[in-house]
C-alpha cells in the first residue's frame, strides 16, 4: 500500500506510472453486472438485506459451486459479506483465543497473520520454497502442529506465489485434524490445463472463502462469501449482525449478474492472464529475475531480486522512483519472501512491455550499487 500511495503522488505531480503492485485486474466489471447494479439502485433496493445475504444470492453461489466443483452447499450454510477480508475476520474471530496458533505456508497474503494477531492469536508460518513450485508440505505442517492449533490455512491458487495445492495435499491437510480455512478467492484463475481443487470437495469442516473481486473484476464492489460447517453458521451469523449487517443489496444483485452471465468474461480474464503471464515471466527472466518455474494460478509473479538488492522495499522505491513501476516488496509476504518482488500481471500487454522496457533501463545501475554496497 506504501508503494500504491508513493506512486499515486508521483502521477499527481505529472509521472505516469505503471502500476504492478495493485492485485486487482485492470479489465472492467462485466456490463450485465454493471447493468444489475445501476437497475437496483434505480428500483429502490438500498435498504438492509438479510444479514446471510439474499437469498437469491446464496442459491446462486450454490449452483456455481455445483458448476466448479461438482458440490453444492446448502444456501444456509453461506454467509455473505462485504467482500472476503470481512469473513476472513470473523470466521478466525470464531476460531482463536488469545494464546492459539494458526499454521500457514509462507509466503503468504498479508493479511492472514495480522488477523490471526488481532484476535490474539500467534500465526505458525511453515516455509515454501520457488523451486518446488511454493507445494504446501503436510509433513511439515503436522510437525509444527501443537494442543493450541485451532486452524490450517491453505490459499490454491496463492497471493503472492501463484501455487496450487494439489489433491493430495488438502485431502492430507484436512485429515491432520485442525479445520481448514481454505481461501478461493482466484479459483477460475488457473493456467496450463491445472483444475484445482476446492477444500468443499474434501471437508465438511471447512471454512471456505470466496468472491468476485479477482475473477469478475469486481474488486471495488466489495462481496464475497464463506461456506461454514453447520456448527459455526449461528456464531457467524451474530458476528456479521453485529460487525456489518449485511453486505450491499444493490451489490449482491451484481453478484447474482456476475454469476449467471459473467462466464465469458471470466474466461476472457483467465486466457489474457495465461498470456500475459507468459509475457512478463520470460521479460523479467532476462533482466536477470530468478523465476525457477511458472505459476500456476493467481495473477503474479514473486521473482528473485537479490540480485538487484536484498532489501525489498528499498528495491521497490528504487524502481518506483527511478523507472515509475510499482511492484510489491516481498518482505510484505512474509521473511521468506525478501529478497523478492511481486509483480502483477493482469495488465495490459502494452502496460507489461513497457515496464520491462523501463526496468531494462534502471536494472543495470541497481545491480552495479547492490554488487558495490556488498563489497563495501
Amino acid at each position: 500500500m506504501e508503494v500504491m500511495e508513493r506512486a499515486f503522488e508521483l502521477e499527481a505531480a505529472g509521472a505516469r506510472v505503471i502500476h504492478l503492485e495493485i492485485g486487482e485486474p485492470e479489465s472492467r466489471a462485466p456490463d450485465r453486472v454493471i447493468e444489475a447494479c445501476q437497475r437496483a439502485l434505480a428500483d429502490g433496493e438500498t435498504r438492509y438485506t438479510d444479514s446471510r445475504g439474499l437469498l437469491e444470492l446464496r442459491e446462486a453461489i450454490s449452483r456455481d459451486c455445483q458448476r466448479r466443483f461438482g458440490v453444492a452447499p446448502d444456501p444456509a450454510r453461506i454467509l455473505v459479506t462485504a467482500g472476503t477480508s470481512p469473513a476472513m475476520l470473523m470466521v478466525f474471530s470464531l476460531l482463536v483465543e488469545p494464546g492459539d496458533e494458526v499454521v500457514m505456508a509462507t509466503p503468504h497474503y498479508p493479511c492472514y497473520p495480522n488477523f490471526i494477531r488481532y484476535c490474539g492469536g500467534e500465526p505458525i508460518a511453515v516455509p515454501t520454497r520457488a523451486e518446488d513450485g511454493f507445494a504446501l508440505n503436510p509433513d511439515e505442517v503436522r510437525a509444527v502442529l501443537t494442543p493450541r492449533t485451532k486452524a490450517i490455512v491453505v490459499a490454491s491458487p496463492a497471493n503472492p506465489t501463484g501455487a496450487v495445492q494439489s489433491r493430495e495435499t488438502l485431502e492430507a491437510l484436512g485429515a491432520l485434524g485442525p479445520p481448514l480455512v481454505s481461501d478461493e478467492i482466484y479459483h477460475g484463475l488457473v493456467y496450463d490445463g491445472v483444475s484445482p481443487t476446492s477444500a468443499l470437495e474434501l471437508h465438511d469442516r471447512a471454512f471456505v472463502l470466496d468472491g468476485f473481486s479477482k475473477r469478475y473484476a469486481m474488486t471495488g464492489f466489495r462481496l464475497g462469501w464463506v461456506v461454514a460447517p453447520d456448527s459455526a453458521l449461528r456464531s457467524l451469523q451474530t458476528m456479521q449482525q453485529n460487525f456489518f449487517i449485511s453486505a450491499n443489496r444493490f451489490v449482491q444483485r451484481a453478484g447474482i449478474a456476475a454469476l449467471e452471465s459473467g462466464a465469458e468474461s471470466q474466461e476472457s480474464l483467465r486466457a489474457a492472464c495465461e498470456q500475459r503471464r507468459g509475457r512478463l515471466v520470460e521479460g523479467l527472466r532476462a533482466l536477470g529475475f530468478e523465476i525457477p518455474r511458472m505459476p500456476e494460478g493467481a495473477f503474479y509473479v514473486l521473482a528473485d531480486a537479490r540480485r538487484f538488492g536484498a532489501d525489498s522495499r528499498q528495491l521497490a522505491s528504487a524502481i518506483l522512483e527511478r523507472a515509475h513501476v510499482g511492484t510489491a516488496p516481498g518482505i510484505d509476504f512474509g521473511s521468506a519472501a525478501e529478497g523478492m518482488l511481486r509483480l502483477c500481471y493482469a495488465v495490459s500487454e502494452e502496460a507489461l512491455d513497457e515496464a520491462l522496457e523501463r526496468l531494462a533501463a534502471v536494472l543495470p545501475e541497481l545491480e552495479s550499487e547492490n554488487r558495490a554496497g556488498r563489497q563495501r
